[in-house]
C-alpha cells in the first residue's frame, strides 16, 4: 500500500492509500476521489518526504509498527467495504438511473452500489446527490 498526501483545489489536505501509483491515477481519472472537506474532484498529490528505514532498531520496530497499524487499517476497510456490499444492492450500470430515482423520490430509500462513468458521476453530485465511490482494494485485483 503507498499512503499520499493529498490536496483539493481549495488547498483542503487528507491522505489517501492506494495499492500502487497506477491504482492512484486510475481513481483520479474516474472521479472516485473528492476531498472529504468540499467534495471537490479536482484531487493532486503534495510533495512528500519518503519514509526509508536505516536498519537501526529503533526504526525498524516504528516500521514495524507503521506496518501492523497498516495492515490494520486495512482490515477495517475491507470488513467496511464487505459490510457495505452485504447491506446494498447492486445495480450494477443502472446506477445513475437508480440513484435519481430515490433521490427524486421516484424510488424507495435503500443501498446501492454499481458502475458509473466519470461524466455519469459528476451529473449525479452536480445534481446534490450524495455518493461516494467504494475504494479498490488490493485483493480486487488478484
Amino acid at each position: 500500500m503507498i499512503r499520499y498526501s493529498l490536496v483539493c483545489e481549495q488547498a483542503h489536505g487528507f491522505e489517501g492509500w492506494f495499492s500502487s501509483s497506477a491504482d492512484f491515477d486510475q481513481q483520479r481519472e474516474m472521479g472516485y476521489l473528492t476531498c472529504p472537506v468540499c467534495g471537490s474532484p479536482d484531487i493532486t498529490k503534495e510533495l512528500m518526504a519518503p519514509s526509508v528505514a536505516t536498519g537501526r532498531t529503533k526504526d525498524a520496530s516504528h516500521a514495524l509498527a507503521v506496518n501492523q497499524a497498516q495492515q490494520q487499517a486495512m482490515q477495517q476497510l475491507k470488513e467496511a467495504v464487505a459490510t457495505i456490499k452485504a447491506n446494498s444492492e447492486d445495480v450494477g450500470t443502472r446506477f445513475p438511473e437508480e440513484a435519481r430515482k430515490i433521490h427524486y423520490g421516484e424510488a424507495d430509500a435503500r443501498g446501492i452500489i454499481g458502475q458509473a462513468s466519470v461524466n455519469e458521476v459528476k451529473s449525479l453530485l452536480d445534481e446534490g446527490i450524495a455518493i461516494s465511490p467504494l475504494p479498490a482494494l488490493p485483493d480486487d485485483a488478484n
